[in-house]
C-alpha cells in the first residue's frame, strides 16, 4: 500500500513554517517541504489550498489544512494522542491554549514583527514591536523562572509554537541577554531529541557593510 503524501508549503525562515516542520521532526513523521516564497502565495494553485495565501499548509493524504497551530492541534491529536504534547486533562489543556493565543498574539506583533521590519523592511512600527517583545519576555522570564516548559515539567504544543521567534528574536535587534530563564528554556528546547533549531537569519548592517550575525 503506498503511502498518502505528506506536504508542507512554506519556508525554510518561516517561523510559522517552522513550527509545523519542527513537530513532524519531533514525532518521527517524514514530509516534503516545498518552497513556498511570497510570489507562489498569488497564483491560483496555491489560493486553492489556503485563500488567504498565508504559510504554512499542510497537505496530508487528502487533507489541506492552514494555520500553524491549527496543524500543530491536528498532528498531536492525529499522530500523538497518548502523548503529552497536547493534554486531555481540561486545565492543562486549558494552559497550552493560552500560550498558543500568545504565539498568534504578541509573539507575532512583538519579536516575529520586529524580525520582519528588521531583516527584509517590512512594514510596522520597530519601537512598538520591540515593546510588545518586552512584556511577553518579561513575563516568560517570570514563568519559566519555576519551571522548564511553559506549562510545566514536559514540553507541549506551547513550547514548540513559542520557540522559533523566541529563539530568533535578536534577528530583530531584540537581545535576550536579560533573560536567562528564557534563554535557559531554549537551550533546552534545541537538547530534545529530533528538535531542529530554528535557522539563522543574518541581520543586515545598517552601514550597508556585511550582515551581522542572527543570534545574541
Amino acid at each position: 500500500m503506498t503511502t498518502p503524501r505528506r506536504i508542507v508549503h512554506g519556508i525554510e525562515l518561516s517561523g510559522h513554517t517552522h513550527r509545523v516542520v519542527n513537530f513532524l521532526g519531533l514525532l518521527g513523521l517524514p514530509y516534503e517541504l516545498i518552497d513556498t516564497p511570497a510570489a507562489a502565495r498569488t497564483t491560483a494553485a496555491f489560493r486553492a489550498l489556503n485563500p488567504l495565501g498565508q504559510i504554512p499548509v499542510l497537505e496530508d493524504g487528502e487533507l489541506v489544512l492552514a494555520d500553524s497551530n491549527a496543524i500543530l492541534i491536528y498532528l498531536a491529536r492525529r499522530y500523538a494522542g497518548t502523548s503529552s504534547w497536547l493534554p486531555d486533562e481540561p486545565v492543562a489543556a486549558a494552559r497550552v491554549q493560552r500560550w498558543l493565543s500568545l504565539a498568534a498574539g504578541e509573539m507575532k506583533f512583538g519579536p516575529a514583527a520586529a524580525r520582519v521590519i528588521t531583516i527584509w523592511g517590512g512594514p510596522g512600527d520597530l519601537a512598538e514591536a520591540h515593546a510588545v517583545a518586552a512584556r511577553l519576555f518579561q513575563f516568560m522570564e517570570g514563568q519559566l523562572a519555576s519551571r522548564s516548559f511553559l506549562t510545566g515539567a514536559q514540553p507541549t504544543l506551547a513550547d514548540v509554537s513559542c520557540y522559533p521567534y523566541a529563539a530568533r528574536a535578536p534577528e530583530g535587534r531584540i537581545s535576550l541577554a536579560p533573560y536567562p530563564h528564557l534563554r535557559a528554556w531554549i537551550a533546552r528546547l534545541e537538547a530534545l531529541p529530533g528538535f531542529r533549531a530554528m535557522p539563522i537569519t543574518p541581520i543586515p548592517d545598517p552601514a550597508g557593510g556585511a550582515p551581522a550575525g542572527g543570534a545574541t
